[in-house]
Parts: C-alpha cells; sequence; structure tokens
C-alpha cells in the first residue's frame, strides 16, 4: 500500500507530459486551421450546386408548307445559314412569277404614263398655236366689217372658231395637268403604283425564299421534332440549336456567400466531365436578381404556417474562356464545381449600366431582304427574274 503511494508522484510528470503533448498539438492544429482560413478560405467562396448553361436557339418554320427534305439530324453541326429543312415551294414560286409579272407591267405603265404626258405638252402647244392662228384671223376680220367689207355672220364664225380654239386650250392643259399629276415629282423607281408592286414582290420572293429553313446561328442540333411529309406552320419549331462555343455556368451560392461576391472576380471551374485534370478559368459574370425559389414554378408559400427556415440561394452567372471550352467542350446541365477567389471585393454587386452589345444576333434575315430588292430593281431595270 505504501509502495503504490509512493510511485503515484513518479507517474505524475509522465502523464502531464502527456497531455501537454496533445494539448499543444491541438493549439497547433487549431493555430493552423485558423491561418489557413484567414489566408484561404476567407478568401474564396465554393459552391458544387453549379451547372453548365447556354442559348437553346430555336429553329422555326417561317411559313407554312409540307416537309420535302430533312437536312440533318440530332448531334450533327450547322453552320450560320445552313439549310436544315425544304418545305414544298410550289405554291411561293407561283405567286413569285405573278408578282413579278405585275411588278414588270406597273413599269411599263409607268413609263407609257411618262410617255402620255409628255404627248400632252405636245397637245398643248398645238392648242396654243391654233389659238393663235384664230385670235390673228378675228383680228384681221373685224375691221373688214366696219368697211362693210364681210357680214357679221361671216365675223362671227371667226370669233366662234376663236372661242373653240381657246376651250381646247384649255382642255388640253388640264389633261397634261392630269397626266402629269401621274408621273412628276418622282423617278420611276418611286412612283406609287410601281413601289406597291414592287412590296408585293418583296413579300412573295421573301416568302420563296423561307420555303427553305436555315440556322440562325451555327451550333449543335438537338431535339428534332420534324419529319418528311409533315405539315408545319408558321412559327412551329422544328429544331434547337446549341451554340457549344458559348456556354456559361449557372453556381447557385447561399444567401450568406453573397457578401463577399462581386462581378469580375477570377473563378476556377471543375466539371464532372473531366474531373480535376482539367481546370477551366473565368470570371463572375453577374449575380441573379432574386433567388431560385423565387422564381420557381410553384413558389414556396411561407404563410402557410407549416413553416421551415431553409437557406436560399441565388444564381450566380460565370463567364468561361472560350479558348478552353474550344479545347474541352462541355455540355449543357453538366454539373461542376466552382471556387471563386473573393480577394478582391472592389468591384460592384450589380451590374451598374445596360449591354452595350447584343448577347447574340443573326443577319440571315436581312440578308433575305437585301437580296429581295436587288432581284426587285434588276426587275425595274428591265431584267430578266432570276431563280434563288
Amino acid at each position: 500500500m505504501n509502495e503504490e503511494v509512493k510511485d503515484a508522484p513518479a507517474a505524475n510528470p509522465k502523464r502531464r507530459k502527456f497531455l501537454l503533448i496533445i494539448a499543444t498539438v491541438f493549439a497547433v492544429l487549431a493555430l493552423g486551421w485558423l491561418v489557413l482560413w484567414l489566408l484561404v478560405y476567407s478568401r474564396r467562396e465554393t459552391t458544387d450546386d453549379a451547372y453548365v448553361a447556354g442559348d437553346q436557339v430555336g429553329v422555326a418554320a417561317q411559313t407554312q408548307g409540307t416537309v420535302t427534305e430533312v437536312l440533318v439530324d440530332d448531334t450533327q453541326r450547322v453552320t450560320t445559314g445552313q439549310v436544315v429543312v425544304r418545305l414544298d415551294p410550289t405554291d411561293y414560286e407561283v405567286a413569285l412569277e405573278r408578282a413579278a409579272s405585275t411588278l414588270a407591267l406597273r413599269v411599263r405603265q409607268t413609263r407609257q404614263q411618262t410617255d402620255q404626258a409628255a404627248q400632252s405638252d405636245s397637245a398643248v402647244v398645238s392648242s396654243r398655236l391654233e389659238l393663235q392662228r384664230a385670235e390673228d384671223e378675228l383680228a384681221r376680220r373685224q375691221p373688214l366689217v366696219e368697211q362693210h367689207a364681210i357680214s357679221a355672220d361671216e365675223l362671227q364664225q371667226f370669233v366662234t372658231a376663236a372661242a373653240v380654239a381657246r376651250a381646247t386650250l384649255a382642255a388640253s392643259e388640264r389633261q397634261a395637268a392630269a397626266s402629269h399629276a401621274i408621273v412628276d415629282g418622282v423617278s420611276l423607281s418611286m412612283n406609287p403604283a410601281v413601289q406597291e408592286a414592287r412590296a408585293n414582290f418583296l413579300q412573295s420572293w421573301i416568302a420563296a425564299r423561307r420555303a427553305n429553313v436555315r440556322a440562325p446561328l451555327g451550333g449543335y442540333v438537338a431535339r428534332r421534332n420534324v419529319q418528311v411529309g409533315q405539315r408545319v406552320e408558321a412559327g412551329q419549331q422544328l429544331f434547337t440549336i446549341i451554340p457549344l462555343d458559348k456556354l456559361w455556368i449557372d453556381a447557385n451560392f447561399k444567401e450568406g456567400q453573397l457578401r463577399a461576391l462581386r462581378i469580375g472576380q477570377p473563378v476556377t471551374v471543375e466539371s464532372d466531365l473531366y474531373g480535376g485534370r482539367q481546370k477551366f478559368h473565368g470570371r463572375v459574370g453577374g449575380l441573379g436578381a432574386g433567388t431560385g425559389a423565387a422564381f420557381a414554378l410553384l413558389p414556396a408559400q411561407n404563410a402557410s404556417g407549416n413553416w421551415i427556415k431553409v437557406v436560399q440561394r441565388v444564381p450566380v452567372r460565370i463567364l468561361l474562356d472560350a479558348h478552353e471550352l474550344a479545347e474541352h467542350p462541355l455540355r449543357i446541365g453538366l454539373s461542376t464545381n466552382v471556387n471563386v477567389d473573393t480577394r478582391d471585393r472592389s468591384g460592384p454587386v450589380l451590374a451598374a449600366a445596360p449591354a452595350a452589345q447584343p448577347t447574340s444576333s443573326t443577319a440571315i434575315y436581312a440578308d433575305d431582304h437585301a437580296a429581295a430588292e436587288r432581284a426587285a430593281d434588276a426587275l425595274i431595270a428591265g431584267e430578266p427574274l432570276t431563280k434563288q
């Protein structure tokens, strides 16, 4: 009993040393974690609730018709302006021929009216000369009445002839004015009748052109909804085109993480498709104007009484580097891990100015109108209608 009491003091220093070592290890770990948090974790925000997003461009028929050819299929690449579907053009080609004939006829009629105006001018000159001759004859005859060289009845004939010539001149001038009212002040191409026929021709030309459905943007075909022989209506969607060179990330951050996020901050993205061996780089392009729950199809009704607080998330758009996307293509809907470097917090939280450029655009429809105008001008100049 006495020996055990003597050994106890000897064991206490060892125990204190062991506990001191453990306490030191934990203190070092806590200090390391504090330093790591201050230097690393406090200067970044991460989320794995992030997915690849992009434009889904709908390709719709711009006119009605029966499908005769489907030229592309799902997963295939298309370029801007490429024909993807052909509709039966028979009705539109007939309408175009009719409109071309009407335009050519209006041009010829306008030229005829111009010639008639010139002819009316000649008639005015002739009537004016005839009036001058009649008045001269009357002036020569009037002194002869006083000399009793001619009778009053004969003089009356010359008076009547002068009056008739004066009335004929007035009628010719009114006819000339009416003829010039149709053609004066505008060129042949700007004549109202020609312009009306030209507008009808443009409409028919564009309708015939749009019997070929073309891709508004380049990309990859998805969700094909058209078959040969199908009757389609104007506005009916036939394809979806995904431009895989213009993708972004929609990262959903918790509301508590937003205080550190700013537009323009650098971002590193890892995709489950490539894993950690490939990192994508980008920047914060903007923060959403509301939470995902606020824009949901069926938003939560917290006033129902059965309320449980749920941390909300706000979508943040991450713009990716185009060169990295070209080398390592992504797909819409893929899962990603997003790491935002928040050390620089000098940027804005919300966009300060509207966008200076359109986010996407196409010129193929404007090209249709320009080509139609060239064809109409050629017809007005007397050239034959060329097939598209």
